[in-house]
């Protein structure tokens, strides 16, 4: 399994190795005006071996929060603190992009005291998290078309900041069930306007934002995560036909501009449109594949020698092992992640999984 541990060259930065942290929610923004704090520096410089780190999701704006304590890039003291993690992961040697993630209407006001938006005012089923306890979903406020080219003016605005903080790039967050997630299915955009309808409508939230932020920081920088079929926060993508009418469409559109990578979250039952649309994408093309209930591990590794993706994307068992890319040429053996210390807390569960040096000391 040489191939997966050979350099690889991304948007002008050569990576150590084809092995990529996923973003992961940790809800450990504790810093004044949810930032990141010096503990966010140790955790994701003690991974800086990745080939290519994409942090957790952060928010572009104050209403693109929508779970507890997560850290946002659009004021200057966020950017203040961000910029000591790049600081941190670079003098490790190691790559860093930003992930955008604006949850739309997954969210609370009593998380941010505002309404969550969306393309259309339609609630999502389930509870989200909040510092009084789990509360149902609201009813989102339906983004006018002036509130949805503010929105996309976020989006860039977040990414100059991610390059002004050192970030070597951006990540645009379209999958999961968030904002842009929503306006590309067909349960959760139900607009008849320019921007919803066919999935030629349904892509244009998706297509217009990834343009705002290329123009901003340059095509070079940005990458997209889409999760085609994935019904996380209540979407229902179960028309294969327009499943796959839209994401066809979503990746012809984007391919011209010649992002730095597409980010696939695979979904159970999408291998084939998965293969399709890595063939069709002419830049770089990481994999998150579906693993079922394990973790990504050493078996996908394959997918890397035998061209499936040019990256592979680790999630769970990157954040227990922080030295994963030694741990992998090796075969092991691996920590086990600890889901009770996912999300929030101190150091335990986030910063001391121990290396395999540390372990054998």
């Amino acid at each position: 399994m040489s191939k997966a541990f050979e350099p690889y060259e991304l948007g002008g930065k050569r990576l150590a190795n084809r092995l990529v942290m996923a973003p992961m929610t940790r809800s450990r923004a504790y810093g004044p005006g949810q930032s990141p704090t010096p503990l966010t520096a140790d955790y994701y410089a003690q991974r800086a071996s990745a080939g290519l780190i994409v942090t957790e999701g952060v928010q572009p704006s104050r209403v693109g929060q929508g779970y507890p304590d997560t850290p946002g890039i659009h004021t200057a003291g966020q950017v203040a603190a961000w910029r000591q993690v790049t600081e941190a992961v670079h003098a490790e040697g190691g790559v860093i992009y930003l992930q955008i993630m604006h949850t739309g209407r997954v969210g609370h006001p009593a998380l941010t005291g505002l309404r969550p938006v969306g393309p259309s005012a339609v609630a999502a089923k389930g509870q989200v998290y909040t510092h009084e306890g789990p509360q149902d979903f609201v009813t989102p406020h339906e983004l006018t078309d002036a509130e949805i080219r503010a929105t996309v003016t976020d989006y860039a605005t977040a990414a100059r900041n991610a390059v002004e903080a050192g970030f070597d790039g951006v990540e645009l967050h379209g999958a999961n069930g968030y904002l842009v997630h929503q306006f590309l299915a067909p349960n959760s955009n139900q607009r008849t306007d320019a921007w919803g309808g066919s999935p030629e409508k349904r892509i244009r939230f998706a297509v217009e934002t990834t343009e705002a932020v290329v123009g901003a920081i340059g095509a070079d920088k940005v990458g997209f995560r889409l999760s085609p079929g994935n019904p996380y926060n209540d979407i229902d993508e179960s028309d294969t036909a327009d499943m796959e009418a839209t994401y066809t469409a979503l990746v012809e559109a984007l391919a011209p501009l010649n992002l730095a990578y597409l980010h696939q979250l695979e979904a159970p039952g999408v291998r084939d449109l998965m293969l399709r649309l890595r063939k069709a994408w002419p830049t770089t093309f990481i994999l998150n594949p579906f693993t079922g209930r394990e973790p990504t591990g050493p078996a996908e590794l394959e997918l890397v020698e035998n061209g499936t993706a040019d990256l592979l994307a680790f999630g769970a068992l990157f954040l227990a092992n922080p030295d994963l890319p030694a741990r992998l040429a090796q075969g092991g053996p691996f920590n086990t992640p600890d889901p009770a210390t996912f999300y929030g807390g101190g150091e335990k569960g986030f910063t001391d999984y121990p290396t395999l040096r540390e372990a054998r000391a």
